[in-house]
C-alpha cells in the first residue's frame, strides 16, 4: 500500500486515464463475442450436415399433437403400439399387369408421367421427369420433386412395387422414405421398417398420419416389395362429403388394411377435414429426398357390378 510520505496517511490510488476507463476487460470482450461464435458453430456444421445425408435424423414420435378424430391416439403418437412383425412369401418376379390394365411404368420410359419442381426457380413449375431409369426401374432423384401421372383416376386397383436402398442411411423418417399419394392426397407409406423404430403411423403400409398397418409385412432393406392397393374415391356434394375414401391394402401378399375408412388428406404433425375435389385425380409418388426405387406400376379402373 502506498502512503504520503508527509502524513503516513495512505495515498489515494491513482486516477485512471480515459484509455484505462473506456478500454473494455476481457470478459467483456467475450460476452460481445459469443453470439458471433455461437453462430459461426452453427453455420460451419449445416455443410457437413448437408454433405452427409446419412446422418439425417427424425423424432421417432409426438406426445403433442392433435388427438386422431374417432381414436385414442395422437397423430404420430410415440406411445402408439407397432404393427407384429410377419415374414412375407418371397418375391421371385414383377407380377405381371392384366389386360384391362393401364401400364403406368414398364421400366423402360417415365412418358405416363409429369414432375411438379421442388426447389428454386422450379418449384411449383410442371416439368418433364428427371428421375433415373435403370435396370427396368426408377429411382427417386432426391431434390428434383414428386412424379404424377399425367391420367387421373377415382376408384382404382393400384401395383406397386418399390425397394428402400440397401445401405443403412438416416433413421426414422430418413430412412427410405417415399409415399404413394392416390389422388395426390391420400398416402400409403414407404419406409424401410425392418430395425427402424418411429412412429406407428408412419411406418411402411401405413395410411400416412391415420392408420398403422395390422401388420408389419415389410421385407428386408434393398429386397423389392410389392402394394397392392384397392381405393374407393370419396363423394362430395358440392363442398358436402357424401362418401369418405375407403382403401384396403396387401402388403407383400399379406392384407394390412381391410377397406378402411381415410380421415381426410395426408398431413404431418395434424390431421385436415375433407377438402372437396375431382372425382378423378392423378397418382402421385413422392421425392423425399431419398433415392427409393419403383418397378411394375399398373392400375386398373373399378367398374360395377353386372357392367355390360
Amino acid at each position: 500500500m502506498n502512503t504520503n510520505p508527509t502524513t503516513g496517511i495512505p495515498a489515494a490510488a491513482p486516477k485512471p486515464s480515459r484509455d484505462q476507463r473506456e478500454r473494455p476487460t476481457p470478459a467483456l470482450y467475450l460476452f460481445l463475442a459469443l453470439p458471433l461464435l455461437l453462430a459461426l458453430a452453427a453455420t460451419t456444421s449445416l455443410p457437413a450436415q448437408a454433405a452427409d445425408p446419412c446422418a439425417r435424423t427424425a423424432p421417432r414420435g409426438y406426445d403433442d399433437t392433435p388427438f386422431i378424430p374417432g381414436q385414442e391416439w395422437r397423430v404420430h403418437d410415440i406411445s402408439r403400439p407397432h404393427p407384429p412383425l410377419v415374414t412375407p412369401a418371397p418375391l421371385t418376379a414383377p407380377v405381371p399387369p392384366p389386360s384391362d390394365a393401364i401400364v403406368l411404368f414398364d421400366g423402360t420410359d417415365l412418358s405416363a408421367w409429369n414432375q411438379r419442381g421442388k426447389r428454386g426457380e422450379e418449384r411449383g413449375k410442371i416439368l418433364e421427369p428427371r428421375w433415373k431409369i435403370e435396370d427396368g426401374h426408377m429411382e427417386a432423384t432426391p431434390g428434383t420433386g414428386d412424379i404424377f401421372t399425367k391420367e387421373k383416376f377415382g376408384d382404382i386397383q393400384l401395383h406397386i412395387e418399390w425397394a428402400s436402398p440397401a445401405e443403412v442411411c438416416g433413421d426414422s423418417q430418413w430412412r427410405g422414405n417415399g409415399g404413394i399419394m392416390i389422388m395426390q392426397r391420400y398416402e400409403i407409406q414407404v419406409l424401410d421398417s425392418i430395425d427402424n423404430p418411429t412412429y406407428a403411423d408412419g411406418q411402411a403400409a401405413s395410411i400416412y398420419g391415420q392408420w398403422p398397418p395390422l401388420v408389419n409385412a415389410s421385407r428386408k432393406r434393398g429386397e423389392w416389395q410389392g402394394y397392392d392397393i384397392i381405393f374407393e374415391a370419396p363423394e362430395f356434394d358440392g363442398d358436402r362429403l357424401v362418401e369418405p375414401a375407403y382403401v384396403t391394402v396387401i402388403h407383400n401378399g399379406v392384407l394390412v388394411h381391410h377397406r378402411q375408412q381415410i380421415i381426410g388428406p395426408v398431413s404431418h404433425r395434424n390431421w385436415r377435414d375433407w377438402e372437396p375435389h375431382g372425382s378423378e385425380e392423378p397418382i402421385q409418388i413422392q421425392d423425399h429426398d431419398v433415392p427409393v426405387l419403383y418397378r411394375n406400376i399398373w392400375v386398373r379402373r373399378l367398374g360395377e357390378y353386372d357392367r355390360k
